[in-house]
């Protein structure tokens, strides 16, 4: 079954030249020009994957995302304007997956595209299988409980929702306690295929990490940040 993605923007160029794109790359595209459509459509027949613009009259891309997922899980990339630093921070603090800035490259895109469906598919088919799918032990750190083969994260027994790449984040530092993680090396877990993402992208799934765990413990400590190095994890935090 192929895969399909929804394109919601309110620019038909975009619609039209990321749709080209994605086909050629054998995907399925729905396209939108509104965020209430796009809605009503996919609330009737989801997409595996969505991108969404941002900035759109009526609704936006940030109401979009919240009213999708009160219904249902499927990965997002935000398409977002250079300068547009609050809503980056807010669209990946409502649950998006990755975002990109506009004017952005087709090839950047269809990797980003490319490394979060890939690990959509991974988790889905653990779950699907079931302990017959559990290919890596449950990783136990102090407070910390992480599933890798169930995508399960738990802190002092309670649950923490995280995306596809805040969990590779976390793991990455989890799996060695203490040692410091370049940003360099949190993108190549995070981020597969040679795809570039800058600073500023790890430092928000950084900020989006502590403060999910910080609604279920406001003494969350337990990443810690070394300017100019990058960061670790403390399992006694």
């Amino acid at each position: 079954m192929m895969t399909t993605i929804a394109l919601v923007d309110d620019d038909r160029n975009i619609l039209t030249s990321v749709s080209i794109a994605l086909q050629a790359e054998g995907y399925t595209t729905r396209l939108y020009n509104s965020g209430q459509a796009a809605l009503d459509a996919l609330l009737e027949n989801p997409a595996d994957l969505g991108i969404f613009d941002i900035k759109m009259p009526q609704m936006d891309g940030l109401e979009l995302l919240r009213r999708v997922r009160e219904k249902l899980t499927m990965p997002v990339i935000f398409l977002t304007s250079k300068d547009d630093e609050l809503d980056e921070a807010l669209g990946l603090a409502m649950g998006a997956d990755d975002y990109i800035a506009k004017p952005f490259s087709q090839r950047l895109l269809i990797a980003r595209i490319k490394a979060i469906l890939r690990r959509t598919e991974l988790i889905a088919a653990s779950a699907d299988n079931g302990d017959e799918a559990v290919t890596a032990e449950p990783i136990v750190r102090g407070n910390l409980e992480l599933d890798p083969a169930r995508h399960s994260v738990r802190w002092k027994g309670e649950r923490v929702t995280l995306t596809v790449t805040e969990f590779l984040i976390l793991e990455t530092l989890a799996n060695r306690p203490g040692v410091v993680k370049s940003r360099n090396q949190l993108m190549d877990a995070a981020y597969q295929d040679d795809v570039y993402v800058d600073d500023r992208t790890i430092d928000s799934h950084i900020k989006r990490l502590r403060r999910k765990f910080r609604e279920v413990d406001d003494s969350f400590a337990a990443i810690d940040t070394l300017y100019g190095a990058g960061y670790r994890f403390f399992e006694d935090a």
